[in-house]
């Protein structure tokens, strides 16, 4: 008969062997998002969907870190580069685009006036259109 000890080690092993529960509250336009994809992709379970789901990100994550984007391209040879926020964090820094832009006197006095001018009262129309009206 196993002792207490192995008992309580045997308790404890099937702990730790548990896998972390994983639960997320969805609106229910993502709930059916979600139940398509697991469809389209015949994925049985919510575990295999995040599986995946959790594999594709970190793809995404590696390349971004390493500065490549992520394209799709058609079947005509259409390309459209993935921009997502968050997946942008990641990427290296890298120059923004520099734009040369020659003003004239009188439009940089009117910058100056605007930019040290105190916050403009709002319009009628864009408080009738905030309270949706």
């Amino acid at each position: 008969m196993p002792s207490a000890a192995q008992n309580r080690r045997t308790r404890q092993r099937g702990k730790s062997a548990r896998k972390p529960k994983f639960q997320a509250d969805l609106a229910p336009f993502e709930d059916n998002a979600v139940r398509t994809l697991k469809d389209e992709l015949q994925l049985a379970s919510n575990s295999d969907f995040l599986t995946e789901a959790v594999a594709l990100f970190q793809w995404a994550v590696s390349e971004r870190k390493q500065g490549n984007k992520i394209v799709s391209e058609s079947a005509a040879g259409e390309r459209k580069v993935l921009l997502l926020p968050r997946l942008e964090r990641v990427a290296p820094e890298t120059a923004l685009p520099h734009v040369r832009m020659d003003w004239t006197e009188k439009e940089l006095d009117s910058l100056s006036q605007l930019a040290s001018a105190g916050p403009a009262e709002p319009t009628v129309a864009l408080v009738r259109a905030m309270r949706g009206r």
